[in-house]
């Protein structure tokens, strides 16, 4: 068994976690993380009212007896959501974790810890997450290049960024974006990161509550098979590549605004790919690490197999690479 200073402040077995992901992130889904002993966010802003989410908490606690949490995700909108109801609603329904993205958290980090729930920040770059300590979060889920959804503006690749971010952080921080296996788990590890977070990987799991054509894609496509989209807006999302993305693209790169490709990007219709399994149907969020998911398993196949095969690279493989004193000079 593997256990980090992450696995202890949580109360999980393993040190892989199921981030919050916009339609993805329901009760099925955490549920079945929890189950196998690994850490699933619900992903509040999928429900909703407040009161769906505490419905979909009850929902996922009938499914589950083990710790999961609630993602919030704070960013800038023309209608904000009433994120004060529905941080209410998750302190109301004892989450004991959550994890927030996004603008500055800082009300939300303040409300939560007088009600004893710990947080884990999303940040995509070293300042951000020296900001979020600085903050009083409990950890710090660092986010690569390579990841699905908001990469952020510095393009900083994982390789660079986790290390970078350990020289610095002293509470315990997660690696996330381009993970998808017990490699993955082992290099996030020996970088400085406490565990992973997966996204798209998770998407891929037979209980996923997306289509099965859309989980089948993902199997298909390799890691070129994205799209950055709003990189001329300074708000950059990486999407699956299809037809729209790449309309996108091509659209910012003739100047268009906001306004000209709000019809294309509208969320519902991202919501409807998930639905339908019509991957052009709209925008949907998927990582580079697509080019390393070649199975759709059970969370509890997936993150057992992660877990065992991780154990086996640093005690055979790595070990293996070590040569002792002794057994050279019997050469």
């Amino acid at each position: 068994m593997l256990q980090t200073r992450f696995t202890k402040l949580v109360g999980v077995e393993h040190p892989i976690v199921q981030g919050g992901m916009q339609w993805v992130g329901r009760a099925e889904l955490v549920a079945a993380v929890a189950n196998a002993g690994a850490l699933g966010f619900i992903t509040a802003l999928t429900q909703p009212t407040p009161e769906d989410l505490t419905r979909e908490i009850a929902r996922c606690r009938d499914l589950t007896d083990k710790p999961f949490g609630v993602n919030l995700t704070i960013l800038p909108a023309i209608k904000p959501p009433p994120y004060a109801e529905y941080r209410a609603a998750i302190i109301e329904a004892g989450i004991t974790v959550v994890e927030t993205a996004g603008n500055k958290p800082q009300e939300h980090v303040d409300e939560f810890k007088k009600h004893g729930v710990k947080v884990v920040h999303k940040c995509t770059s070293v300042r951000h997450a020296l900001s979020a300590e600085r903050m009083g979060v409990d950890a710090i889920s660092i986010d690569g290049f390579e990841c699905a959804g908001h990469p952020g503006e510095d393009d900083t690749p994982g390789l660079i960024l986790i290390p970078a971010a350990a020289n610095k952080i002293k509470i315990p921080m997660i690696a996330s974006g381009g993970f998808a296996d017990a490699r993955g788990l082992v290099a996030a590890l020996a970088l400085g990161a406490e565990g992973i977070n997966m996204g798209t990987r998770f998407m891929a799991t037979r209980e996923s509550p997306i289509h099965q054509l859309i989980k089948e894609k993902i199997v298909a496509n390799d890691e070129r098979e994205t799209e950055l989209i709003f990189r001329t807006m300074r708000n950059t999302s990486r999407v699956a590549k299809n037809e729209i993305s790449t309309k996108v693209v091509a659209m910012e790169k003739e100047g268009a605004k906001f306004e000209d490709i709000r019809e294309l990007v509208a969320g519902a219709r991202g919501k409807m790919v998930y639905a339908t399994g019509n991957s052009d149907e709209g925008i949907w969020s998927a990582g580079q690490v697509q080019g390393l998911i070649q199975d759709i398993p059970s969370c509890a196949e997936l993150v057992s197999r992660i877990v065992r095969e991780a154990e086996a690279i640093i005690r055979s493989r790595l070990e293996g690479m070590i040569a002792h004193p002794s057994a050279q000079a019997a050469e």
